[in-house]
This record gives structure tokens, sequence and C-alpha cells, in this order.
């Protein structure tokens, strides 16, 4: 890191007052090339930088107003060191430039995701492409697409965090005029706590977009996202999952072509979109095992259990190997969202409130592996996490472990349920009353 340059007139407020009005500012040489300016006007200056682009050609950028009459808040109105940051900044672009490696102009934080959409494009299945679009619609670019990437400020980035953390879920149908403008959003702990998860979420995205740019050499520098933190202890995971009784009675109020699309997630921790697209060749009988696609050429093996060897024979015994095993009853493919409705339906004639998402047949399956002290690695491995983290996230609390099993084993009975009688309490050796 550069050392700060001091200069003792342009520091402080007093010390700037008694610099004398004049057109041309004051300069301080903070780097080699690289000066930071002070213009004094009659009541109050502004500040500038300056740096030597080669051949006596010089570049010069406004920072910001100079706090001599209102307090500096980082953006607009900074003191002598945050002018003295923002010109580094500036100083170091201005070299990368110069040098080739960095394209000149206004770069937005819009410019930014554009690039971003562009470069994940073949990385990402069309879901997840459309799904990161929609965050970066909805939450990011309002606020700040139209910023310049450089002028990003680590205190700019924190307000919108925390505005995010406070905002309501979008209502994504589409309003009447009877309906609510807005959502009436709960305040209770678990609410706050799920909308600063929801924050780090879309932060995270915000960065990824910012550091590809950053190591593409769009942008010289990523300090001002790079010391924005995350909100902590807020992504405790909450799972949902259904016993086995509820996933019968969930099974049987299904119609007969979506009920085997439920066993199939029930039985496997597939995906929707993976089960979606399945086909016969991927069950392989001798080993009793799915190959589940991935992308880039990747293939997970999903172990079956009987039950599900017996199931899959049978959903394939008179299939090809390119026939799709879940189809509708129109013989149609299942496509995105067409599951929602049919598991709202069903919830509600089995009973079981909220309404099942497909996401909690998924945890289901990997609830009642953790239950049966399956270890985390190989629950990752069957349900395709990339590592053990997010299934620890999810399934260590179910898991046996030393904790509960020792508390477990000690603790006594206090017999509360064998015996309900009330019965006053006397301290030992007190005489009873006549």
């Amino acid at each position: 890191m550069a050392r700060t340059a001091r200069n003792s007139s342009l520091e402080t407020r007093t010390a700037r007052v008694r610099l004398r009005v004049r057109r041309t500012p004051y300069f301080a040489k903070i780097a080699k090339g690289l000066r930071l300016g002070y213009y004094r006007g009659s009541v109050a200056g502004s500040w500038v930088a300056r740096c030597y682009r080669g051949a006596g050609v010089y570049a010069t950028e406004a920072l910001g107003i100079a706090d001599d009459t209102l307090d500096a808040d980082g953006v607009k109105v900074l003191d002598y060191w945050q002018a003295q940051d923002h010109a580094r900044r500036w100083g170091e672009r201005q070299r990368l430039i110069a040098e080739g490696r960095l394209r000149e102009g206004i770069y937005t934080v819009k410019d930014a995701v554009t690039d971003y959409l562009a470069e994940i494009a073949a990385e990402k299945s069309p879901a997840a492409l459309q799904g990161a679009k929609y965050v970066f619609d909805a939450w990011i670019l309002p606020d700040l697409g139209a910023t310049q990437v450089e002028k990003l400020t680590t205190d700019r980035i924190n307000r919108w965090r925390n505005k995010l953390a406070t905002q309501p879920k979008r209502v994504r149908k589409k309003l009447t005029a009877l309906e609510p403008a807005t959502r009436e959003t709960p305040d209770d702990e678990d609410a706050r706590r799920a909308r600063k998860a929801t924050a780090n979420r879309i932060l995270t995205m915000l960065k990824a977009a910012l550091n590809r740019a950053f190591h593409a050499d769009r942008v010289s520098s990523d300090s001002a996202w790079r010391k924005v933190k995350p909100f902590k202890k807020v992504d405790e995971a909450v799972v949902r999952y259904l016993s086995a009784a509820e996933a019968r009675r969930l099974v049987r109020a299904c119609p007969e072509d979506f009920g085997k699309l439920v066993q199939g997630a029930l039985l496997t921790g597939c995906r929707y979109s993976e089960l979606a697209r399945l086909k016969a060749g991927n069950f392989n009988r001798d080993s009793g095992t799915l190959a589940i696609r991935l992308s880039k050429g990747k293939i997970r093996h999903v172990v079956l259990t009987d039950e599900g060897k017996q199931s899959f024979a049978k959903w394939t015994d008179k299939l090809g190997p390119a026939d799709n095993i879940f189809l509708r009853a129109d013989k149609e493919r299942w496509g995105a969202s067409h599951q929602k409705r049919p598991l709202d339906e069903a919830s509600k004639r089995a009973g079981i409130e909220p309404a099942v998402t497909f996401h909690i047949l998924r945890h289901t399956h990997g609830s009642h592996l953790a239950m049966a002290g399956v270890q985390m690695g190989v629950i990752a491995a069957q349900l395709g996490h990339a590592d053990t983290r997010m299934t620890e996230k999810h399934y260590a609390h179910l898991g046996p472990n030393y904790v509960a099993d020792t508390i477990r084993a000690n603790f006594p009975v206090l017999g509360f349920q064998a015996n309900d009688t009330v019965v006053s309490f006397r301290p030992p050796g007190s005489a009873r009353r006549a």
C-alpha cells in the first residue's frame, strides 16, 4: 500500500482557510507523476487530481467538494485524506489506460453487469442466466446501475446493502385495483434474519460482476467492494422436510403423471430440472444408479435404494434409451414452473400446510439420510453439492452427534409424564404445620 502523503497546508480546514483565493489550484505531490490539487474559492474549495500521461500531456479530473463548510461524506464532500484516496484510484486508472491495459471512457455498474451476463452465458443454464438477470434488474441496477465503477465507495455499497435488508419481498404477480400496492412485511427476528440473508446473496452477485470487471482490467481497483462484508450469522438454514407418512399422503394426492415425478424426487433427491430431462438410458439396472448429466460434460451418479430400483425399473420397462422417464399425461415434457400448481393442489388435498415446494422434496431425501447417520460427504455426493459446506449447513444438525447423544444418555428422567399431580414443594427438614 502506498504511503499517505502529508501536506500541512491542505490537510485541515484551518490550514486551507489561510490560503489565498486564486484561479489556479494548490498542488500536493502524492505519487510519482500524480498530484492532488485544491481550488481555493471565496467560500469553499474543491479537489482535483492531475497526472502526467507522457509526451507533455496531463490529464485532470474533478474529485469533489472540499469539506471546508460541510462535513465529509466520502462521496461528494471529501476531506484531504479521502480526496487523496480518490486521486490515487483515478491515477492508477490513468496508468492502466496509458499502458493499454484498461479501456478509456466511463464504465458503469450497468456495463459491468452487461459484460458479466454475456460472459457467463456459456457457463450457466438458460434458467440460471435468467434468474441472475432478474436479480440484477430488480435489486442492483435501479440504485447502482448508472454509477461509475471507479467512483463506487465502500460507504455507498454499505448503504445500498443496508437498504436491501429493510425492503419487503417483491410481488411478482400483477396487482389488481383491489390489492395493496405493497406487501406487508413481518418485523420479527426471523423476518429480519431472512431479509439480511437475501441482501447477502444479492451482494454476492454484485461482487461477482465487479470482480470479473476488475480481473479483466476494466477497472483499476477492487478495494471499494472488497471492504464490504456480508451480514453475519443470518444464513443458518431452517430445513423443512416431510415425514414418511406425509410423503405417502402427498404422492396419493397427486395425479398419476405428477405423482410419479414426486416419487422420483423423494427417492433420489434430484432437482426438478434434472428429473424433467432424465432419459431411460440414464438408469443403470445393474448398478442401481441414475446418471445425471451436469454442465461441462460432468456426470453425477445417484444411488437408488431397492425401492428406488424397483420404481425406475417399472417406469423404464417399455421405454427406449432416448425416451423421457417423466412425461405429463398429454405426453409433453415437464417444463419450467409446471410443478408449482400441481404441488399446491396436492398439498391442499393431503392436508400439508404450508404447501410443499419441489425443493422440499429434495430436502426430504437429504434430511432422512442425515437422520439415519449417513456421512455428510456421502449426502453431498448424492445431492450434487460441490463440497460438504452446503450439506453441513442444511443437514448437520439432523445427524447423530456427540453432544446430543451425551445429553440424552446422561440427563435424568424427571417423570413429568408419569404423574401430573401437582405437589407443593417444602425445603428439606421443614416441619409440617399443625
